[in-house]
């Protein structure tokens, strides 16, 4: 779901000024300069002596390289931006935490966040000692533009939007998101880990078009890299550069990388298994249409389905009893009684189909 940026600015877009959001301490921070820094491989045969490392090829020995640049130079090819506009991250939650550090003060700056959402915000802003001021979405899921913008303030530095949104799995209107971008003072991070499975294009066409904007992606659910934690940020060169000066050296191991670079050269294999979970995801929607115990299935544009079930403890547990695990969302706000299900294989969906007609 990628696009070439635009190079025409947004002229409705107040100024931007990175600098008023950089943390001081950030702002003057020297970088730490690994060996790897210092000297970039050009592929020549060389004896390293450089970085303390041990001599013997196991594959691994040599530390990996701290900017990952072939997996980047592949990124940077199929969204259409630049290489220096690309940070990866052990998993998205480091990337967010790298965000946090950048931009936000502790016990005095604040972000804001749209509930029902990711709940690595919220525990990441604990983390940092940063506020987090909630705005529940609507009743449809959408994001309240006017209350976002009356709870902002000077110290407001952050805005996460998930969208395709987690739990509920629609995406936001794009009018209301460019309503944000123009008018929020901070950084806007729109977390796009579901964007693969979705009709909307991505959020990456507008980066030369709002100096604000940050996109996240994730290999974890459409590329199935879940397990190896690689975690993608989207932004303009300043912002990398500034998110650059305080990641640790090494944050992507070499074996991730390699992993990564041979999945993404696959995109083939990739839509092929995003365009199967879409249709799985048609027939799970379709049986759960049929059954008494729904009560409402909510617009989904991720790989998972949000329905309101009559009673979700009691559900959940049935399903649980017959060896299948769905995520009982009931705690979050405006999802009572709702289970999440997931897309599975045809086999899986199959399974868990016949098990649903079936409970009484």
């Amino acid at each position: 779901m990628s696009g070439r940026a635009q190079s025409r600015p947004n002229a409705m877009q107040k100024t931007f000024d990175l600098n008023n959001i950089v943390r001081v301490s950030v702002l003057k921070l020297q970088p730490y300069s690994s060996a790897r820094d210092e000297y970039v491989s050009d592929g020549s045969e060389m004896i390293f002596l450089d970085a303390n490392e041990n001599p013997f090829d196991n594959g691994v020995n040599r530390y990996p390289d701290p900017y990952q640049r072939s997996l980047k130079s592949l990124l940077a090819e199929q969204k259409g931006v630049s290489e220096n506009q690309i940070l990866l991250g052990n998993g998205s939650d480091e990337v967010l935490d790298l965000i946090y550090r950048a931009f936000c003060e502790p016990n005095q700056d604040n972000i804001i966040t749209l509930p029902p959402t990711y709940g690595m915000y919220k525990v990441l802003s604990g983390i940092n000692a940063v506020e987090n001021r909630e705005v529940l979405l609507t009743i449809d899921f959408e994001p309240y533009v006017e209350e976002i913008l009356k709870v902002a303030d000077a110290n407001s530095k952050l805005l996460f939007i998930c969208s395709p949104n987690n739990p509920t799995g629609n995406a936001f209107k794009k009018e209301k998101i460019e309503q944000l971008l123009n008018s929020f003072n901070g950084l806007v991070v729109i977390d796009e880990a579901y964007i693969d499975f979705s009709k909307d294009e991505s959020w990456l066409s507008q980066l030369k078009n709002y100096q604000n904007l940050i996109v996240t992606q994730t290999l974890s659910k459409a590329y199935g890299l879940a397990g190896i934690r690689l975690g993608i940020c989207y932004a303009s060169e300043e912002i990398i550069g500034v998110l650059n000066k305080i990641k640790p050296p090494y944050n992507v191991n070499q074996l991730t990388q390699k992993r990564a670079l041979e999945r993404v050269m696959n995109q083939d294999l990739v839509n092929q298994e995003v365009q199967q979970i879409l249709n799985e995801r048609d027939e799970l929607i379709k049986a759960l249409n049929g059954l008494e115990f729904i009560e409402e299935i909510y617009p989904t544009d991720a790989n998972f389905v949000l329905a309101k079930v009559d009673d979700a403890n009691k559900r959940y547990q049935q399903l649980l009893d017959k060896q299948v695990v769905v995520r009982n969302r009931s705690t979050q706000p405006l999802c009572g009684n709702t289970l999440r299900f997931t897309v599975g294989t045809p086999d899986e969906n199959k399974k868990l189909i016949a098990i649903l007609k079936a409970l009484n």
